[in-house]
Formats: C-alpha cells, structure tokens, sequence
C-alpha cells in the first residue's frame, strides 16, 4: 500500500492511495492540471482512478471534480447532502455513487467507513480507510474533536489531522474579519495546534506510527510552530514511536509505504 498527501492547505486538498487493487483520490482540491501534474511528480495519472472520495463540499476539496472525475468518468463518493451542495457550488450535474453518513463500503480491497465531523458544511464527513497493509483515518476540516470522531479513527496507523492555525496568530490577522476570526475558532470551524495535540493525544496507540499535520492556514499559522506543538505533546506522552510529517500547499509529501 502507498499513500501520499498531494497537497494540503486553505487552497487545495488532495490525497492518493494506491493498494493492489485500487487507487483512490480522498478529495480533489486542485484545478485538474495541478491534480495531474502532482499525481504525475509520482508516476500516476489519473485515467487510472477508481474512485474520489469527498469529505465536503468546500472549493479547496472539489476544484478539480469536473476536469477529473466528470472529463474522465471517475466515480465520486460522496453522500446526498454534499453531492447536491457540490452541484449547487459548481454549476453542474454529477454522476455520484452515494452514501449515508455513518456506512462502510468496499471499494476493492479498501474499506471506507465513514463518519460525521463538525464543520460548517452540508454533511462533512471523516474516513478511516482500512487496508490490509493497515489504516488511514482523515480528520481534516473540523471545529472539534468529538467522542464519536476520535472513536472512528482510534485504529489508524497512519492519520492525516488538521493543524490549522495557532490560536494568537489567528487573533492577531490584520487581513482576517471578526466575524471569519469566530467562524474558525468555532465548535463547527477549524482545529488550533493545541486541538490537535489533543486530538493525537487522545488516540493514541501502538498501533499509531504516522501523524500527518494537514491544512494549515497560510496566514495564521507557521509550520515550525504546529510541528513544535505537536512534537511536545508526543514527547510528553512518550510517543517517541510515532513519525510526525507536515504536508504543504506547495508540493506533495513524501510517499509513505506500508
């Protein structure tokens, strides 16, 4: 099993995980040619998709649905709520294999379970992707960590969480309104470092030896200082065990096997 976070950021999200058989987008936040040329940096394209799983329908997780998944014929995965929302965001109509929040499927030889996260969206949800290589769960996108949320993605070995903003920076924008400042900082926002340090502490395992920092903001956030907040945590846990990876906006991470 391969795995690698294409991109990460306010600007576009975008993951791939290739098993034996089935290679999988979870979100496709990026124009199509951007989708292709990281999924070309690591010698794939994207006529070889099964599926693209979506989490919400926010732009930074859906700019590259119509030039990927309707040009090509690829499957999204999404439930009824974010598909409509997507059709409404976009302007045009898509073939969408559905779900209801909370289902498990099989995808090949992937199991996607699903559950809700609390983000201002029309149904966002989380993933734990189980292979037999092991799990991926993706908690992106979320206010807080609820018990149900941290429960879902308990048996991951590998977990892409979101590190969005430090708190004081966030506080402190001049670019930012108050208004954006509360819906961030909302129970239905975005995780701080400090929630997600939390959030890690709280799941953690064992079996847990990957934790990928996601979407941090551009603005109200530095990658030395979420990787900082979360390095102490793991340290004060004694999670020496665990490999701990920022993702970038920029550039895709490096490909992690299983």
């Amino acid at each position: 099993m391969q795995f690698t976070i294409l991109g990460s950021g306010s600007n576009g999200n975008c993951a791939y995980l290739e098993t034996p058989e089935t290679r999988l987008l979870i979100d496709a936040g990026f124009n199509s040619k951007q989708v292709r040329a990281r999924l070309a940096s690591i010698s794939r394209v994207p006529e070889n998709l099964h599926g693209i799983l979506i989490t919400h329908e926010h732009i930074d997780h859906i700019a590259g649905l119509v030039g990927i998944a309707q040009k090509l014929q690829i499957p999204i995965y999404c439930n009824r709520d974010t598909k409509d929302a997507i059709e409404l965001t976009l302007e045009t109509k898509f073939e969408c294999r559905l779900f209801r929040t909370g289902d498990s499927f099989e995808l090949g030889d992937v199991s996607v379970e699903t559950f809700s996260i609390p983000h201002d969206a029309a149904d966002p949800v989380g993933f734990l992707l189980r292979t037999a290589r092991g799990n991926i769960g993706f908690l992106t996108d979320l206010g807080h960590a609820t018990k149900l949320v941290l429960e879902r993605v308990r048996p991951a070995h590998a977990l892409v969480l979101e590190s969005n903003h430090d708190v004081k920076l966030l506080q402190d924008c001049p670019r930012r309104p108050w208004s954006l400042k509360q819906r961030i900082l909302g129970r239905h926002g975005h995780l701080s470092n400090e929630a997600a340090a939390d959030a890690a502490q709280e799941v953690m395992s064992a079996e847990l030896k990957h934790v990928y920092l996601a979407h941090l903001s551009r603005e109200c956030n530095k990658p030395e200082i979420a990787h900082r907040v979360m390095a102490a945590r793991l340290e004060k846990i004694g999670a020496a065990h665990v490999a701990l990876s920022l993702t970038a906006q920029s550039e895709p991470c490096a490909t992690l096997h299983l």
